[in-house]
């Protein structure tokens, strides 16, 4: 049985894993969550694969040494793809990574016709293709690249918020009229839903926009099992490497004690 006082690691490349966050506190209100931004290295997308993984590795391994969490979420679709096998290699904590909810998307759609919307790294792991030929069935799947939507969140939630031009610039790839319209879209970046209203109103079209948070919630639920019974409410502490401390995005989600940080990750 897990303690009464469960700790719970949230790692992300910057704020868009407050979105997992936000769900997985509400399933698990009673234990502590440390909130890791590695914003110093943001956007992950434009780090060569093996130098992400090291610095991913690198960096858990400090995050784990001091904090000693009995479970890590890798809310970050960039670092699940690419760093997650190496992650449980290394560490024996259990690690739930976040990937395009393409299953669920597939199976779900009327028209046949998914998109998934996501970093450019991402859209071209193999990771992500392999999930369309398992799942997609007789779906038409798009995988749309987005260069700057992630950015875009980021600003947004930092009360600098970009165009409507430009956010749905990044999202017309998504909506495919030929014959049949596409009717629903992964969202394949944390980051997206902090702007998910804003999507809704710019989609030339109503889609179904898949949120990944909730199922990464059950999952995190299922593998710790039942929560602690009590009236204790977890602490939660944000962490980012790049020193900066962006109070009010923070607070937004419940999050009021933060602090600065390092990281000797290359």
């Amino acid at each position: 049985m897990m303690a009464a006082q469960e700790t719970i690691l949230v790692f992300d490349s910057g704020l868009g894993g407050l979105t997992v966050y936000r769900e997985v506190a509400a399933v698990r209100p009673n234990a502590d969550f440390i909130y890791v931004a590695d914003d110093a290295a943001f956007p992950y997308g434009a780090i060569d694969e093996q130098k992400l993984v090291g610095r991913v590795v690198g960096l858990m391994g400090e995050l784990i040494a001091t904090h000693r969490p009995d479970l890590i979420v890798v809310a970050c679709n960039t670092a699940s793809t690419i760093a997650l096998p190496a992650l449980r290699k290394n560490f024996s904590v259990p690690f739930v990574g976040t990937v395009p909810a393409i299953k669920p998307a597939c199976a779900g759609s009327i028209t046949k016709r998914v998109s998934v919307l996501g970093t450019e790294a991402t859209v071209a792991r193999e990771y992500t293709r392999a999930l369309i030929r398992d799942y997609a069935g007789d779906c038409q799947v798009t995988l749309v690249g987005s260069k700057t939507l992630a950015a875009c969140a980021e600003a947004e939630l930092g009360g600098a918020p970009a165009g409507d031009a430009a956010v749905a610039a990044e999202i017309a790839p998504c909506f495919r009229d030929d014959g049949a319209r596409t009717d629903t879209v992964v969202l394949a970046c944390t980051h997206y839903p902090l702007i998910i209203e804003r999507l809704r109103r710019l989609a030339p079209w109503p889609v179904n926009f898949i949120d990944p948070a909730p199922a990464i919630a059950r999952r995190v639920a299922d593998l710790l099992g039942p929560a602690a019974a009590g009236e204790r409410i977890g602490t939660t502490r944000a962490i980012f490497t790049s020193g900066r401390l962006p109070a009010a995005a923070l607070a937004r989600f419940g999050i009021r004690s933060s602090q600065a940080a390092t990281t000797n990750a290359g």
